[in-house]
């Protein structure tokens, strides 16, 4: 029995022997090559850097603007904020001859070169009351710089720096052919962080400076979901061919993905002003004004007072002796058309005025108690007062 199990044992492990070519009559000797650990081999990055051609086009637009990229370090000196009111500052100096002492701020924005010989456009309300102005360009080289001119009503200032020789300038586009959803890029130097690149797209167009909070502003500004963030102000806003179409200006408090920039087109039309004479001539009517809606119409006829349209710009105020006044416009007048435009809000209004030269005639179309008259006003320079 046993030995039947024996043979048979070694008559299996024969033709297993033989089933394997050209090992029937030998000793397979162990593979040591195949036991030792392979070492893993790591990949080398493609050539370009990872970069698929075609899809890293927010990269190549920023790379086109940041040469252009400045950050701007502000040094001014301010009154002492507890002498803001009055009555308080008058007493401190009759009682205690305590006079207002000053604060010196230190304060931080952007801007973006946009002429090679170092001239720069930034915000108004980075260098508002600077004392000191100093650039640094994005190869590390710093200068001081000279505000040229400031507009507060636009937010727009221009600085000049001398003796950095020719400088990469950014290319202006236009924002006038701008749609909302189209991808754009914010560049500049957030809360210190500098040449910061976050990418959007434009989310709405034409928001009205009232609708964000800074009503004495005159600007329609494009709404963007590209990070702002405190430090952007005054850096440019491009599109994905690298040319500006906004400078970065505002943002809401609290809220996440709404920024503000003001159109490129309007930011040049400033600085054009602001480079050739330090300042920006406006022309002024004399109006103070509100949108005209059904509510507010049927309001008045409650009142007694029948506009006799429900929609138009309503004349609240005509300032004494102001061009409007002098016109013939009077309180409770509704502003139907402008020339051969009809308005239909006080932005249309304002900026039919802010495209009329000082001296130029405007004709208003209004409408007074259900009858429609038609009334040219003469338009003068704007000097620190109402539209």
């Amino acid at each position: 029995m046993d030995q039947r199990w024996g043979l048979g044992l070694a008559v299996a492990l024969s033709l297993v022997s033989c089933a394997t070519p050209g090992t029937e009559n030998s000793t397979a000797a162990p593979n040591t090559a195949s036991s030792a650990p392979t070492a893993p081999v790591i990949p080398s990055p493609p050539a370009g850097g990872g970069s698929v051609p075609g899809t890293d086009f927010i990269a190549d637009a920023a790379q086109r603007v940041t040469p252009s990229l400045v950050s701007i370090q502000v040094r001014s000196v301010v009154a002492d904020s507890s002498f803001g009111d009055p009555r308080y500052r008058r007493f401190m100096q009759e009682f205690f001859g305590v006079q207002p002492r000053q604060q010196i701020q230190q304060g931080q924005g952007s801007g973006f070169i946009i002429d090679p010989n170092g001239t720069i456009l930034t915000n108004a309300h980075v260098v508002a009351n600077a004392q000191q102005v100093t650039v640094k360009l994005t190869d590390e080289r710093q200068f001081q710089g000279r505000v040229l001119g400031t507009d507060p009503i636009t937010d727009i200032a221009v600085v000049k720096i001398d003796g950095a020789g020719q400088l990469p300038a950014a290319v202006l586009g236009s924002s006038s052919n701008l749609r909302p959803g189209q991808f754009v890029v914010a560049l500049g130097d957030p809360l210190g962080f500098e040449n910061t690149v976050t990418a959007g797209i434009v989310s709405a167009l034409r928001r009205p400076s009232s609708q964000i909070g800074i009503s004495e502003k005159r600007v329609d500004f494009i709404q963007t979901d590209a990070a702002i963030n405190p430090g952007n102000s005054g850096g440019p806003l491009i599109n994905l061919r690298g040319e500006v179409i906004g400078i970065n200006t505002a943002i809401i408090q609290g809220a996440q993905g709404l920024g503000f920039a003001i159109p490129i087109d309007l930011a040049r039309q400033v600085a054009q002003q602001l480079i050739s004479q330090g300042s920006v001539t406006r022309s002024y009517v004399g109006l103070k004004m509100v949108d005209l809606t059904p509510q507010i119409a049927q309001a008045l006829q409650q009142d007694g007072f029948d506009p006799g349209v429900t929609a138009g710009v309503l004349i609240q105020e005509v300032l004494p002796d102001s061009p409007a006044d002098r016109a013939g416009l009077a309180a409770g007048d509704v502003i139907i058309q402008i020339g051969d435009t009809p308005v239909a809000d006080v932005n249309q209004v304002q900026g039919a005025i802010e495209k009329t030269k000082p001296g130029q005639r405007l004709n208003f179309q209004i409408a007074r108690q259900g009858n429609t008259r038609n009334l040219a006003v003469r338009t003068e320079a704007l000097s620190n007062r109402p539209t």
